[in-house]
């Protein structure tokens, strides 16, 4: 048993040189990509990637043994059984991508403003991907054919909840943390979008403005549990991934590909999207305040969060701030089947982005074969 354990050891080592850390960097920032889009899986880009089982044995490496020998400083003896490297580096691609697309390009907005376009593009992204590894299979048999079958009903089991109001009370926030982890890690199954379906994809995107804005105290005191729950969640989750891949390879990643299936039916350009509104704040203003003329003018409200005029007081008019929540999709083809009168979607934005999603996947087969050397 304890040779078995060494070699088992050696096997799951940390192989990451510091030549493939870029490489790893660039990994990790379209993991953190895919996860800010509702639908779409970190660990379905993991898997196109060829990084999935990497990745779980550097969760794995985060152990008890390693918590013990960080407590008692040994820190030598800590280290040595860390994947350190490889989840610096991947993290600080996955970070990056966070802050990135909430800050520089705020991706929730433009899922708004261009949703075609960018639902398009991680569709083609996953049907090229899906193709790809099927293909590379050793063997599928019937038995393979099977297991893809389930998990393509479990991934549209999933995708098919409708969002319920939950509370901002830190155990759910916590219990939120740990349930959006797994399935980041699962691919097919998005942690955004059962963020989404806990309603608390906006409370974690705000959140985390907050820390790298007008208010990092609370930022960080509102994210903690929520953090403390991804961690607990990975730790125990990726264990049970890694002992089925290891049991059962074959048929572990025939449920995986169902699941990235099944995604599809969230992740297609064209669909109609419920939204509730909900005011976050008013404020009253004068009546000849810049921004109670722009919203009588040029009213946007085909954004995530914006801002709409009032009740007259006697003191000015309320500008109140209004948050959108997602609470349902329904997909359709344009022109046809479960089309809607009024329906004016970017069918050519859709298209287009399906198509580029479908080339990149060529680019991205690419970066998967970039091994350590």
């Amino acid at each position: 048993m304890e040779v078995e354990n060494q070699q088992e050891a050696k096997q799951n080592a940390d192989k990451t040189t510091l030549k493939e850390a870029p490489i790893l960097t660039i990994k990790g920032f379209l993991m953190g990509s895919a996860d800010i889009v509702p639908g779409v899986s970190g660990g379905t880009m993991a898997l196109i990637l060829d990084i999935y089982e990497r990745l779980l044995n550097a969760i794995k490496s985060v152990d008890i043994q390693f918590v013990k020998n960080l407590f008692s400083f040994k820190l030598k003896e800590a280290f040595s059984g860390l994947h350190w490297l490889f989840l610096v580096t991947l993290f600080t691609g996955i970070f990056s991508a966070a802050v990135f697309f909430t800050k520089v390009v705020p991706l929730q907005i433009y899922m708004f403003t261009h949703p075609e376009i960018v639902y398009g593009l991680f569709f083609g992204l996953i049907v090229g991907s899906i193709y790809i590894l099927i293909k590379e299979q050793s063997q599928f048999r019937s038995q393979e054919g099977v297991f893809l079958l389930a998990g393509l009903g479990f991934g549209l089991w999933i995708v098919s909840l409708v969002p319920t109001d939950t509370p901002d009370h830190p155990a759910f926030v916590f219990l939120t943390g740990m349930i959006s982890i797994s399935a980041m890690i699962l691919p097919g199954i998005s942690g955004s979008y059962l963020l989404l379906i806990m309603r608390k994809y906006e409370y974690i995107l705000s959140n985390i403005s907050l820390i790298w804005g007008s208010d990092p105290v609370t930022g960080i005191i509102n994210i903690a549990p929520f953090t403390l729950g991804t961690l607990v969640g990975i730790a125990a989750f990726s264990r049970f991934l890694s002992w089925l891949l290891g049991k059962f390879h074959s048929q572990t990643i025939a449920v995986l590909i169902g699941f990235m299936i099944g995604s599809l039916f969230v992740i297609w350009p064209y669909q109609h999207r419920d939204f509730i509104e909900q005011v976050r704040e008013t404020e009253v203003v004068a009546l000849d305040a810049p921004i109670v003329e722009e919203l009588r003018t040029n009213p946007n409200e085909n954004l995530p969060e914006f801002n709409r005029l009032g009740e007259q007081t006697a003191d000015g008019i309320e500008v109140l701030t209004i948050k959108k929540k997602l609470i349902k999709t329904e997909p359709y083809i344009p022109g046809s089947i479960g089309s809607r009168e009024g329906d004016s979607p970017n069918v050519w934005g859709g298209i287009f982005g399906m198509i580029i999603g479908v080339v990149l996947v060529g680019g991205l087969d690419r970066l998967r074969e970039v091994k350590t050397t």
